[in-house]
């Protein structure tokens, strides 16, 4: 799988996320301070690893900032991306599962290596769901990244 990874900074828990998704044996696309050169700010290197799943050019993609809040909120402007801010297991598998995300975000300050493991670890053990009310949701969502509204929202 190709993953575009994005931190802010260069930090340890970003360096051993790109090394754990190696490990995985994905393939493996870095932007902002991780790429030497490249703008380093949460919202543009977010949007560049988000831009390159939503182009179809990366399977999925994984965007780091201090709270992890910024990054997600950056990713999820780019139409066609579901991105996900996960604290723990349990979110990711959800994320995954229910909302078919496909960008995870992550908080370089909250995230320490075992809990960086059990996040990959369920994220990629999961897949999306086929509940017809969770596929009804993701459906609406990718109906207001078209500029819709979706079923009875508000414009």
């Amino acid at each position: 799988m190709r993953i575009s990874v994005s931190s802010d900074m260069d930090e340890p828990v970003a360096r051993s996320l790109v090394a754990q998704l190696r490990t995985r044996g994905h393939d493996v696309v870095t932007h902002g301070a991780l790429n030497p050169g490249d703008d380093p700010r949460w919202a543009v290197c977010s949007e560049s690893a988000a831009r390159e799943v939503a182009a179809g050019t990366a399977d999925q993609a994984v965007v780091c900032c201090w709270t992890g809040t910024g990054a997600s909120i950056a990713a999820n402007k780019v139409p066609g991306v579901r991105a996900a801010l996960c604290t723990d297991a349990y979110t990711a598998d959800g994320a995954r599962r229910w909302n078919d995300a496909n960008v995870l975000a992550l908080s370089l300050r909250l995230t320490s290596e075992p809990l960086l493991q059990e996040i990959l670890d369920a994220w990629f053990a999961a897949e999306a769901g086929q509940d017809a009310d969770d596929r009804e949701n993701v459906a609406h969502i990718e109906g207001m990244d078209l500029g819709g509204a979706g079923h009875g929202g508000v414009r």
